[in-house]
């Protein structure tokens, strides 16, 4: 797949097939329905699935204290949809010009001259233009009379709920990261950069590695099991987000313990997958005890990252 940061960049190779315009935050399960109709209708009209995104989010320059933390970044973004058959990612580099542009002119300007879209595939929700002016009504408008095909794919409702970016946010900033793992289409993943901490899972026998400048959506507290994904391979992770009160440490840090990796990986970038939540943070009498813990904490990610492998091959 191929991920554009301008239009500039685009060439005939991305234009004339099947396009979709929206966040994408988070890629979760109604997203890859309506990439699944996208891959349908590119296949009909002969041209790339295209996803056309804005990088960053319009709210961001419209209502910047309302910006909700967003659950994926660009690159991962792009890795996602690629997972899920997308030729082409667009990551407009979102500017007041743009937001400025009617329905009518966003339609004419970017689906008709710039990408020169024979299909377009949207879910019921979808708006654009200045003000969000334009609807899945005005759109079905503009289409007809540009000869252009239209698809609206239903929302999926799991739980009696649709799934959208903002009911996953919800979850995540709980620590309910296994609801967000069934609604979205891989495990809810973080990035930071790894930090010195003071040494004190290393000296009992549980080194940990401080992860910091996090720029996603931090799950709520608690311990958790995930992957640690570091020097080209996946590692089995037990995963703190909370204090430290068996220490008396009141401050929140992010420690991942990497089961069976030793070496130091500060000033390196670091990338986790949430796959369950194993329990709350909590306050130990002594350090025997917290060891324990941490013991069968570790058993315990290992069980749930064998099963999460199983289901991977199986599928």
């Amino acid at each position: 797949m191929r991920l554009l940061q301008s239009l500039e960049e685009l060439s005939d190779v991305g234009r004339g097939g099947a396009l979709t315009i929206g966040n994408f935050d988070g890629v979760h399960r109604g997203h890859a329905n309506i990439i699944t109709r996208l891959r349908e209708r590119a296949a009909a009209v002969g041209g790339p699935a295209l996803v056309f995104t804005f990088d960053p989010h319009p709210v961001r320059l419209l209502r910047p204290d309302e910006v909700p933390p967003p659950l994926t970044w660009t690159d991962r973004k792009a890795e996602l949809l690629a997972g899920l058959g997308v030729d082409t990612m667009i990551a407009y580099p979102t500017d007041m010009a743009l937001l400025k542009l009617t329905a009518a002119e966003f339609f004419q300007r970017i689906v008709c001259e710039l990408l020169d879209a024979k299909a377009i595939v949207e879910g019921p929700n979808f708006c654009f233009g200045r003000d969000r002016q334009g609807d899945v009504a005005a759109l079905a408008e503009l289409a007809e009379e540009a000869g252009i095909s239209l698809d609206i794919v239903d929302a999926l409702v799991v739980d009696g709920e649709t799934v959208s970016s903002s009911r996953i946010r919800r979850s995540i900033a709980t620590g309910d990261v296994d609801t967000a793992r069934r609604l979205l289409t891989e495990p809810y993943r973080i990035r930071g950069m790894v930090t010195h901490g003071v040494g004190r899972g290393h000296e009992i026998g549980f080194p940990t590695a401080n992860l910091e400048a996090i720029d996603t959506l931090l799950p709520g507290e608690g311990v958790y099991a995930g992957w640690g994904y570091h020097d080209n391979q996946r590692s089995v992770a037990a995963i703190n987000i909370g204090a430290n009160p068996t220490f008396g440490e009141g401050q929140l840090k992010v420690e991942i313990h990497l089961v069976g990796w030793q070496k130091p990986l500060y000033g390196r970038p670091l990338e986790v997958d949430f796959l369950a939540r194993l329990r709350d943070v909590q306050r130990f009498e002594s350090v025997e005890q917290l060891v324990a813990q941490l013991t069968a904490d570790v058993a315990q990610a290992e069980t749930i990252a064998a099963a999460a492998i199983a289901a991977e091959q199986e599928a």
